[in-house]
């Protein structure tokens, strides 16, 4: 049957998920706050639908970093797409490219760089994690280029993996049949081992995670790559403004989806003073907690330019492989479109505070 709403992708990538796998896609860290903070903040939301308005074509396009796009709604990096799926990230490649969405891979994704560029036939970008071997890094961007890849997101939130309980208490590690195929066995060996009480995602990143990261790094990225830099994992305008000043290409509003600092502020709430704090022309996404399309249109309506979306294209991916995640992609279009018109915003540049019956709160 085909799914009405995303819960319905849930259930059934649930009922084929061993446990500790539904955990680690599932998991936060800590006590959870700030997963549950994420969905909480877009059903507190209320909106304020406008009358008398046409309607009959809505307008839900957009350029995004030179690269057009049919929606708003792109799919986050996120590691080991073969732990779900045979086909892995290639499947979600394609499915991105049905949909007119842009794809992030990751840095651990579990197929080629150049498999996944060769399957796509929309926009990619290559997420990264900072990295002690710098050689491993630069490696990467240079085959990414080559590729066709359109941008770098480097993923700023992470100097060591949150304390993600559900992972230790399943002593979780990637099973040995899925791999990081674009890096080294020997680079990625320690997150193939954990015991009860430790997570091998964990592990590896205290291994091989550079913490001495700051902006001045930034410049290292662009001494190796002509490619857009785009920093994931901001929160405050403190943090945009810097990056605007370091001449990033864009920004996403992330707290990873709950999985690093247990406690921060949830991603709606933090999309407003980072919008403002940057230049208008720098373009600002958003990830975490997305499930409807009415959440993609109170996300733009407060700053964003697009979406990302995570745990959802795991769960499509699981239940139905590339059709699975073409249809996560569709059904959050689908209903931004139904959402734009009963409130009266034809195009996305219709979406912007005046949408809210008051400003999200945290």
């Amino acid at each position: 049957m085909q799914p009405l709403e995303l819960a319905d992708v849930e259930r059934a990538a649930r009922a084929r998920l061993p446990e500790e796998l539904w955990d680690f896609v599932q998991g936060g860290s800590g006590a959870e706050r700030t997963l549950a903070a994420n969905r909480d903040a877009f059903e507190r939301a209320r909106l304020r639908p406008r009358t008398l308005v046409d309607v009959s074509a809505t307008d839900r396009g957009l350029t995004l970093l030179g690269s057009p796009l049919r929606t708003p709604v792109g799919i986050a990096p996120m590691a080991y797409h073969q732990l779900f799926h045979p086909e892995g990230e290639v499947a979600t490649a394609r499915a991105a490219g049905r949909s007119g969405a842009l794809m992030t891979a990751g840095i651990f994704a579990s197929r080629t760089l150049e498999s996944i560029a060769e399957a796509a036939t929309g926009p990619l970008w290559l997420q990264l994690y900072w990295l002690r071997r710098r050689d491993a890094l630069a490696a990467l961007i240079e085959r990414a280029e080559a590729a066709g890849y359109r941008a770098l997101v480097l993923t700023v939130d992470a100097p060591r993996i949150g304390r993600r309980l559900r992972d230790a208490r399943n002593g979780f590690a990637v099973p040995g049949h899925v791999r990081a195929v674009n890096l080294d066995r020997s680079l990625m060996a320690a997150s193939h081992r954990a015991e009860h009480g430790s997570s091998g995602i964990a592990d590896h990143a205290k291994e091989q995670f550079d913490p001495t990261l700051t902006w001045a790094d930034l410049a290292w990225l662009r001494e190796r790559s002509s490619l857009p830099v785009v920093l994931k994992g901001i929160l405050t305008a403190e943090d945009a403004r810097l990056a605007a000043e370091h001449g990033v290409d864009a920004i996403v509003v992330s707290n990873h989806g709950g999985r690093q600092l247990d406690g921060a502020l949830p991603t709606l709430a933090a999309l407003p003073e980072v919008a403002a704090a940057v230049p208008e022309n720098l373009p600002v996404l958003l990830d975490g907690g997305v499930r409807t399309g009415t959440d993609v249109a109170l996300a733009l309506a407060l700053g964003a330019t697009a979406v990302l979306i995570g745990r959802p294209v795991l769960w499509g991916l699981a239940a139905d492989g590339e059709d699975g995640v073409a249809g996560v992609l569709d059904l959050l279009t689908a209903e931004l479109d139904d959402t734009m018109a009963l409130l009266g915003r034809p195009r996305l540049a219709d979406l912007d505070p005046t949408v809210l019956a008051h400003p999200a709160q945290h």
